[in-house]
């Protein structure tokens, strides 16, 4: 299986990058291929502009789509599995990730629309993964509604919406706990993520 990872976190001494490599040495233990976006290190531009935004409304479809934006689309569409890993940050994605997919998510890939119906998804991704990070435990972040309304955007509507075949989140939480033993569980799952997918 050959994996796509779209990574967000700015710094190499964190959890999630920790996380990260767990999951890539899963894959590895698996002999999975795989190819990784981290978008900090690519300096990945997030905001649409002018030309990109007059294309997605609808008033300029002709408008060709940047380079950089091609590139992220033909790694989802080479790939068996797409999957996200990502700290949380005030009850989603980072600002890089979220920019991520208004530009790479764009008109005529993820979505087409006609007299303002959903059209359907040109991405060809049979399973999708969200590994995110957390600083608060799993049970915490279920009993405040934070874990349901994170599934139903990221799985429902990011994933499932634009033709994922299927699609899980994983919350690896409690990681400023200080739990005893809660890195190394956390870690071990994301390794089991990565050989299991």
């Amino acid at each position: 299986m050959h994996v796509f990872i779209v990574y967000a976190h700015p710094s190499e001494g964190s959890f999630t990058h920790s996380i990260l490599e767990a999951f890539v040495d899963g894959l590895a233990e698996s002999d999975h291929s795989y190819e990784i976006s981290d978008l900090y290190e690519m300096n990945f531009k997030t905001d649409l502009d002018l030309a990109e935004y007059e294309r997605e409304s609808g008033r300029e479809k002709n408008r060709d789509i940047p380079e950089d934006v091609k590139l992220e689309q033909e790694k989802i569409n080479r790939s068996d599995a797409l999957v996200l890993i990502y700290p949380l940050w005030w009850s989603d994605c980072p600002a890089k990730m979220k920019g991520w997919f208004d530009r790479v998510y764009s008109r005529g890939f993820a979505y087409e629309c006609e007299n303002e119906q959903h059209m359907g998804s040109h991405m060809k991704v049979k399973k999708a993964l969200v590994i995110c990070a957390a600083g608060h435990s799993v049970e915490h972040l279920e009993e405040i509604g934070i874990i349901k309304s994170m599934r139903t955007v990221m799985v429902n509507d990011r994933l499932i919406g634009v033709g994922a075949e299927q699609a899980e989140m994983v919350v690896l939480g409690g990681t400023i706990s200080g739990e005893k033993g809660g890195r190394e569980r956390n870690l071990k799952k994301a390794f089991d993520l990565g050989k299991n997918i």
